[in-house]
């Protein structure tokens, strides 16, 4: 499945539903909050937050519905707005490569500890 089928079936999905009405502040707000509850998972593995001692342990396995929930609110948004993902994003990618010379930023990257 192609990133432009994924957004009509999400389309859809929000119409069949009245979602598309929801404002894209509210969307965007319930996305940050969606990307918070990853940053859980990241705090927790990167030992900044120690499970036991202040803190609850987010269940590892709800990580992948954390990261679809993430997408399809940040899908709702660019449907709001029209934006074509698949094109957006091979656009992005053109101006990235010409902009990050992959040879320059590997020799850079291989003293990144």
């Amino acid at each position: 499945m192609d990133l432009r089928e994924i957004q009509r079936m999400k389309h859809e999905f929000e119409k069949e539903r009245g979602w598309d009405k929801f404002s894209p502040a509210l969307v965007f707000t319930h996305l940050i909050e969606e990307l918070g509850e990853i940053a859980d998972y990241i705090l927790v593995e990167e030992k900044y937050k120690i499970p036991g001692l202040g803190h609850d342990a987010p269940d590892i396995k709800n990580l992948s519905r954390e990261f679809a929930q993430a997408f399809n609110l940040f899908v709702q948004l660019a449907n709001h707005f029209n934006i074509d993902l698949e094109d957006a994003i091979l656009n992005e990618m053109e101006i990235m490569a010409k902009r990050f010379p992959a040879d320059k930023w590997r020799k850079v990257m291989d003293n990144y500890s």
